[in-house]
């Protein structure tokens, strides 16, 4: 009879120098890293064209087209878009909703909608890093001027917080398209003034 015992041993050895090669490559500061973001997804076209395929962001999508900032996220880019779900826009009020799609609310519903972009491309390792970089938070300046502050919560996951001080947690990490990133939140932030 074949003994385990061998196989069982240079298998713990080879996981063992897997895992301390990972740690020494993924982080090399002195703190303890915050758990891994999920698995990226990748996506076939822009920012918009990739929003436009996920059926959790509808209204975000019909938002982008009413404010006439679509054709911004479907540009060169690149930009990271912290993407309110379908969700996430039922938690505004109905009012309040109602308005924004008013001509009149259009300015303010393009301001609401420009404070979820940020421009570069930040995926979820970058943001983690540059939170730890950064003490536990990092101020990300969003194309409307205003300041997302983002962590990373005890649960690995990371969260904004905005003007406001409302909270909004990235429920969906990381689908990465041509021009960018989407992060789906849980929450729509709510601009400065």
């Amino acid at each position: 009879m074949l003994s385990t015992r061998p196989v069982l041993t240079a298998l713990s050895a080879v996981a063992l120098t897997l895992a301390a090669c990972d740690r020494q490559v993924s982080e090399r500061a002195e703190e303890a890293p915050a758990p891994a973001p999920a698995a990226r997804t990748t996506a076939a076209g822009t920012v918009l064209t990739t929003a436009q395929r996920d059926a959790d962001l509808t209204t975000l999508v019909s938002a982008l087209q009413t404010a006439g900032i679509a054709a911004t996220l479907d540009g060169d880019g690149p930009y990271t878009l912290f993407a309110p779900t379908n969700a996430a826009f039922e938690k505004v009020p109905a009012a309040r909703r109602d308005f924004l799609t008013t001509p009149e609310g259009r300015s303010d519903l393009r301001r609401l909608l420009t404070y979820h972009v940020v421009p570069g491309r930040l995926d979820a390792a970058s943001l983690v890093q540059r939170v730890q970089t950064g003490g536990g938070s990092l101020a990300l300046t969003t194309m409307q001027g205003g300041v997302l502050t983002a962590r990373v919560n005890a649960a690995g996951s990371i969260e904004l917080t905005d003007a406001a001080g409302g909270v909004s947690r990235v429920s969906k990490p990381e689908v990465i398209a041509s021009n960018g990133v989407i992060h789906a939140v849980d929450t729509v932030a709510e601009p400065p003034g």
